[in-house]
């Protein structure tokens, strides 16, 4: 490690769980202070609303796959089918050793059809899931029972934190992926933003490998989003269960109804918790009191849907050169690989 990420790493709680697996965390108390910080903002503006990066506790992201399993949920579908195309030409673009560093890794499902190319070309695979959620720790340790050459770094963290994490690492190259299409979770600006942020992380010889899903029949979207089953629902209302659990919020669920529309002039997905009565929520750890009328909305998700056209905009202007881009059979999602320019 360089200097730098060893200073990094005072701002972490370390854990060795055996000889191939180390976890850094941010510190609990550092945590629950920015979840309260950014509450006591996000939720006194006139039009209220959560951040979707605190979707991710260990209850949603449970819930969030269980919902990649449901059959309206095309996305995750789609995203296996160009990873098992991928299995047979990323090894085109890998010229040396790659370590895999994956944005939001979640239970690493996904993750696996990359690490299967990276085993069989490599002595030994480096691996840095980062995700804000303790499940990382648990979706590692299966993975270590399937690759006996793996060895992972976890970082328990946000996205910006994380990178800034492997900026000065070491000299190895990188595979940086952002799969599951949460890069549409960003607005226009900020997704440029992030692109930025995460080119100017990488060395001339990393490759960047990022999911994107595409613009599509309205009925499709909006299936996907609010599932027969209520499992989308269930997610949603667990940011209010996780407010209640970690900040001492006493929102009552039963007066909340989960809402998902797609509105086709921003080319989004918009998800929203709706109140369904006049009520005041206190929030004691976020030093905050709100009140809400009835129908009055908080949103809590964008989901953006791109074209062809935006991505090749969007990766031009960011400082990417792409080099393949990978679609599905129904041309439902793209999946774009990328180096810096």
């Amino acid at each position: 490690m360089s200097t730098k990420t060893l200073q990094k790493v005072s701002e972490y709680e370390k854990s060795n769980v055996n000889s191939r697996l180390r976890c850094f965390k941010r510190h609990i108390s550092s945590q629950k202070q920015s979840f309260a910080e950014e509450l006591s903002h996000s939720l006194s503006h006139e039009s209220k609303f959560i951040s979707p990066k605190f979707f991710y506790d260990k209850t949603g992201s449970e819930l969030f796959e269980k919902i990649c399993d449901l059959p309206e949920y095309y996305l995750t579908k789609t995203e296996i089918e160009i990873l098992n195309h991928l299995k047979t030409e990323l090894p085109h673009f890998l010229h040396d050793d790659f370590r895999l560093v994956e944005l939001g890794s979640g239970s690493s499902t996904k993750t696996r059809h990359i690490l299967d190319v990276l085993h069989e070309t490599q002595s030994k695979t480096e691996y840095f899931p980062i995700d804000i959620s303790d499940i990382l720790e648990s979706s590692s340790q299966e993975l270590l029972s399937l690759y006996p050459r793996l060895h992972i770094t976890g970082i328990i963290d946000t996205y910006e934190n994380g990178l800034e994490f492997l900026k000065e690492y070491d000299s190895k190259n990188n595979l940086i992926v952002f799969l599951g299409s949460s890069f549409g979770n960003f607005s226009p600006k900020d997704g440029l933003k992030f692109l930025k942020k995460i080119n100017s992380i990488m060395k001339d010889s990393d490759l960047f490998l990022i999911g994107l899903d595409l613009i599509k029949e309205k009925s499709i979207l909006e299936k996907a989003y609010d599932d027969s089953e209520g499992i989308t629902r269930q997610f949603n209302l667990n940011m209010l269960s996780r407010i209640n659990t970690e900040l001492d919020g006493n929102f009552d669920l039963a007066n909340f109804a989960h809402v998902a529309r797609y509105n086709e002039n921003e080319k989004r997905i918009e998800m929203y918790l709706q109140s369904l009565t006049n009520q005041t929520v206190q929030i004691p750890k976020a030093k905050l009191s709100i009140t809400l009328q009835k129908d009055e909305l908080i949103h809590t998700e964008n989901s953006y849907k791109f074209s062809l056209n935006d991505i090749e905009d969007m990766m031009a202007d960011t400082s990417f050169e792409i080099k393949r881009i990978w679609f599905d059979s129904n041309k439902h999602y793209a999946m774009v690989l990328a180096s810096k320019i």
